[in-house]
């Protein structure tokens, strides 16, 4: 039985570096350093893996099949939890086309994507092909044999289906010619045809019944043919897969037809015996006569002429019965123990993720959204308290309170304002807020010039991108960079505008500090220079020991317990913390997908509800508690004698306690913005080096892509179009006939030009080796020379015919080729050098006048026979 089975040949990828920029991602996005480190080494291991898979040849064994499953399922391990589709990670894949031969000026075609996608189906392509390659290794003599050769055709079978069902989507691109869907999608049907016809040979090993054998033939039959009507217009496959699946499909009909005569035979269908074997007589001489080079049916067509040679005698002599036409047999059925073995990751069983505590990409993406949202909702409540703080300082700086009711004796400084200046000195004064402001725009400054650098890196290369296109046109088949940089260039665009609103903060906080410089210079003095900048009052003492007095004294107090109460609510808000990786994994796994703002604002009201009520409750006691202190207050001043030193002082004291609400903020909101722009610097270094490392992808898959390009024109031809030659070089004068001799144009008429002298005439040859003993072998003269010992003569000439060279123009006045003699071995009864006429005449040239001799008389001796020439 033949066994010859079609396996699919290796796609070659690139080397890629796989460590770099998992490892920058890592980095980047991952806060524990000790977590940083274990995916850094599985990076690595995952990059060792893929050398191990693509980087070298391998063997035909299930050790190498397990590799590339590894290699695969890592992939789409991966694949969920980096972010590839947002081209965040900056690696392209190069793969050359498996079946792709290329040229003599140029390697195989190749396609160089940045897209997990296409390596998967490329990694994936190499299973099925490794697979079909182990499963032709396969001895079938032997069942178990059998059994693996029907499992990794199966397997190659699903896995050419998966590519065709996938690589559109995985690609979002026309993909190369191996992997389109056309390609994988007839390869499937070839493993598919070949899965089945194992299970043929299984069937006959094992000695089923016929019926059932039939059946499995048949259907491996219809499986070749299927492949082979997808086949014929595919030229970039193999030129020996057709015949073998047209051999194959013959082959199997035939083998249906046998068996099926065999249980006709026992149902006394004499005649339908003798049709089916007819019939599969005719098709394995098909395949002798066609397909011989590639299959080989010699035995079946000798079991099937035997069987079929005795069937003839025995209804001839016996039964007598018809033999129905091929077209009144019944159909054989049909019988299918294949199919495509389904992709389900994993795919190997010895599968252990390298990044198994790394969550995938939605959870963090779901987190991300999730933590923005819950620094969103403290920044919210932080921002109420802080605000409440400022109404209240504000208020009571207005009133100036609780100075006004500590000022009795009109003389000494109050000590909430004693208490304010020693904060601002303690801080630095003027000194700490003049050098932060110095800082802000050296800060600034940097964060422009490395936003600036990184757009500028992805300009220059979008110029050069552009450029090549206009240059190369349709044949600059990738990614447009204006298009591929656009999240990067919206990222950029976002990162400009919070630099432009930062810039607009910090002309905000000057503006407030030259307002109230001079005020927080005067709290930076010493006490004694303080107290003689306050103007003196008097007034009445009586009202030191006043129930107005102590109320403001009570409601001040109450104030100062809700403005700690707050400080104690921040922080507490800022020490919250809990994870939500669980509850999202949960989602992800239960409903493949993650609702992210219900979970979110579900758990965000659990843990920070409370929270948001107390601050609530704070807030509004503390409105109360203003209300109650104004109303106080307003009493209070009329009980005071109103004088002017007294309204003096009171400015004074009111503009101190605000230097110090001011000082103690803009410190705050300086050191925020300072802050805020080291922090900057960290993320526009990221976004810097996100831009570096896909420019350095992009050069490199343009120089690929220019190589690739350079090696396609090289073997293009130059003329596409061959221009016709003229009439007069192509009219050839065969078999005596003239062509007409063209006009030629005035411009090209040529000049005759002057004979070569005419040649001295050959030795005489004749006195010393006659012709032919004319006299002594009358009958021999005039006997014909045999035709079967001349050659063939072109043009009746009677002359050799000379191998077709350049056509030459034969008009008048225009020389005539003279053919070189061709050479000739030694023949020890040829003429010599000096006494062998010319035997041909050269056409252009007249013959040599053969000088007349005289009759000799016969010479005893050896006659010369006839030579015989043998066209060159």
């Amino acid at each position: 039985m033949a066994t010859t089975f079609v396996s699919v040949p290796f796609k070659k990828a690139s080397e890629v570096d796989m460590a770099r920029p998992l490892s920058k991602f890592i980095q980047a996005t991952c806060p524990s350093v000790d977590t940083q480190a274990e995916y850094i080494k599985a990076a690595e291991e995952l990059n060792n893996l893929r050398k191990s898979a693509l980087g070298r040849p391998l063997d035909k064994h299930d050790s190498s099949l397990e590799i590339l499953l590894r290699y695969y399922d890592q992939l789409c391990s991966i694949e969920l939890k980096f972010p590839f589709a947002d081209n965040q990670l900056c690696l392209t894949f190069t793969w050359k086309d498996a079946f792709d031969k290329g040229s003599l000026f140029g390697g195989s075609v190749k396609l160089a994507l940045a897209s997990l996608g296409y390596e998967k189906s490329c990694v994936l392509f190499n299973i099925g092909a490794l697979a079909s390659q182990i499963a032709a290794e396969q001895n079938l003599e032997n069942d178990e044999g059998l059994k693996a050769a029907a499992k990794y055709y199966q397997l190659a079978s699903g896995v050419f289906q998966h590519i065709k069902d996938t690589v559109l989507s995985a690609l979002n691109r026309e993909p190369s010619m191996d992997i389109s869907p056309d390609t994988v999608g007839t390869l499937s049907v070839i493993m598919l045809a070949q899965a089945q016809e194992v299970f043929f040979l299984k069937a006959t090993a094992d000695k089923m019944k016929d019926a059932i054998i039939a059946k499995l033939a048949n259907q491996a039959a219809d499986y070749y043919g299927d492949a082979f009507k997808q086949c014929q217009y595919k030229e970039n496959l193999p030129k020996e897969v057709l015949p073998v699946l047209a051999a194959k499909h013959c082959m199997m009909q035939a083998n249906a037809e046998y068996h099926q005569s065999i249980l006709a035979k026992q149902q006394k269908k004499f005649g339908e015996e003798i049709g089916r074997l007819q019939h599969a007589s005719d098709l394995v001489k098909t395949v002798a006569s066609r397909y011989d080079e590639y299959i080989n049916v010699k035995d079946l067509s000798d079991k099937i002429a035997r069987a079929l040679t005795a069937a003839k005698k025995d209804n001839d002599f016996i039964y007598h019965d018809r033999v129905p036409d091929l077209k009144d047999l019944e159909p054989v059925g049909k019988a299918t123990l294949v199919k495509p073995t389904p992709v389900s990751v994993p795919m190997s069983q010895k599968f252990n993720d390298l990044f198994a505590k790394m969550v995938p990409l939605a959870v963090q993406q779901a987190l991300s959204i999730y933590n923005q949202r819950r620094a969103d909702l403290v920044n919210r409540l932080i921002a109420q308290m802080r605000e409440s703080t400022n109404l209240a300082n504000g208020v009571l700086a207005s009133l100036n309170l609780p100075a006004a009711v500590e000022d009795v004796s009109g003389d000494t400084i109050p000590g909430s304002i004693l208490e304010k200046s020693k904060v601002v000195i303690q801080q630095g004064g003027l000194q700490t807020i003049d050098q932060l402001m110095r800082d802000l725009p050296e800060l600034l400054q940097r964060n422009r010039e490395i936003l600036d650098e990184a757009l500028k890196v992805l300009d220059q290369e979008e110029i050069t991108d552009n450029d090549l296109k206009a240059k190369f046109k349709e044949r600059w088949k990738r990614t447009p960079s204006s298009e591929l940089y656009k999240p990067l260039r919206t990222e950029g665009a976002n990162f400009r505008t919070t630099l432009d609103r930062a810039v607009q903060a910090d002309k905000v906080v000057r503006e407030r500090y030259a307002t109230h410089r001079e005020i927080i210079s005067l709290l930076c003095k010493p006490e004694a220079e303080l107290n003689a900048a306050i103007p003196s009052g008097n007034p009445t003492k009586s009202l030191q020991g006043s129930e107005v007095v102590m109320l403001l004294k009570t409601l001040l107090a109450s104030l100062n317990e809700v403005k700690k109460e707050r400080e104690t609510f921040e922080n507490d808000i800022k020490s919250l913390q809990f994870d939500m990786t669980n509850k999202f994994l949960t989602a992800l796994a239960q409903d493949g997908a993650i609702n992210e703002e219900a979970i979110s604002v579900t758990e965000l009201d659990h843990f920070y509800g409370g929270h948001t009520e107390n601050v609530q409750q704070n807030l509004k006691k503390q409105e109360e508690l203003l209300a109650k202190i104004q109303a106080a207050h307003e009493e209070f001043s009329k009980s005071t004698q109103s004088s002017t030193d007294a309204n003096q002082r009171e400015e004074i004291l009111k503009k101190l306690a605000a230097g110090h609400d001011q000082f103690v903020e803009l410190v705050n909101n300086l050191k925020e913005g300072t802050k805020f722009y080291n922090g900057f610097t960290e993320i526009l270094l990221k976004f810097q080096t996100k831009c570096s490392d896909i420019v350095f992808a992009r050069k490199t898959e343009r120089d690929e892509l220019l190589k690739d390009l350079q090696q396609s024109i090289a073997r293009e031809p130059s003329a596409p179009n061959i221009p016709v030659a003229p009439a007069y070089q192509s009219a050839v004068s065969v078999g005596g006939t003239t062509p007409a001799v063209p006009t030629p144009a005035p411009r090209n008429v040529f000049q005759p030009k002057p004979q070569p002298p005419a040649r001295p005439p050959p030795p005489s040859v004749g006195s010393t080796f006659p012709a032919a003993p004319l006299a002594a072998a009358p009958a021999t003269a005039s006997a014909p020379v045999p035709v079967a010992s001349m050659p063939a003569s072109i043009g009746g000439t009677g002359m050799l015919s000379q191998a077709q060279g350049p056509p030459y123009p034969s008009y008048q006045g225009y020389p005539g080729f003279y053919p070189v003699p061709m050479p000739m071995a030694y023949n020890q009864y040829a003429y010599g050098q000096y006494n062998m006429p010319y035997m041909y005449q050269p056409p252009g040239q007249p013959p040599f006048p053969r000088p007349q001799q005289p009759q000799q008389p016969p010479q005893p001796g050896y006659p010369y026979p006839q030579q015989q020439f043998y066209q060159q």
